[in-house]
């Protein structure tokens, strides 16, 4: 009898079903459609499962595996793309918050500029 840990949870199965069927285990216990207990019942009829048994339930396994890989490539392409345009979307809104802050200081500026002729006569009074 052997004993497999796998996400701080123990396994047992037999020795003979560890050798000759470690693709299929490695399945099991990475499928994220069974929890331990549903793990533990495969690795305990294991041993009285026909081939083609066997065979369909790696099969089963190896076809979700590769589907969810697919959906994660596919999503992560998504995720990439909407980070850009966000990213694009958010300099844009910091350049325009920019622009303003610039429009606003010239416009106090242009506020606080003197008249030539009031500087003149300020000037002349001192």
């Amino acid at each position: 009898m052997a004993d497999i840990k796998h996400n701080g949870t123990t396994f047992y199965l037999g020795d003979e079903i560890q050798t000759k069927f470690p693709e299929l285990i490695k399945l099991i216990l990475n499928t994220e459609s069974m929890d331990d207990d549903e793990r533990q019942y495969w690795f305990d009829i294991m041993p009285s499962m026909t081939d083609s048994q066997i065979d369909r339930l790696y099969n089963i396994l190896e076809t979700e595996k590769k589907k969810l890989e697919e959906l994660e490539v596919k999503y992560q392409k998504e995720i990439k793309s909407l980070n850009e345009k966000h990213l694009i979307e958010w300099q844009e809104f910091q350049m325009k918050k920019a622009k303003d802050k610039v429009s606003k200081a010239q416009a106090k500026d242009s506020a606080d500029d003197k008249d030539p002729d009031d500087v003149l006569k300020m000037l002349n009074d001192m």
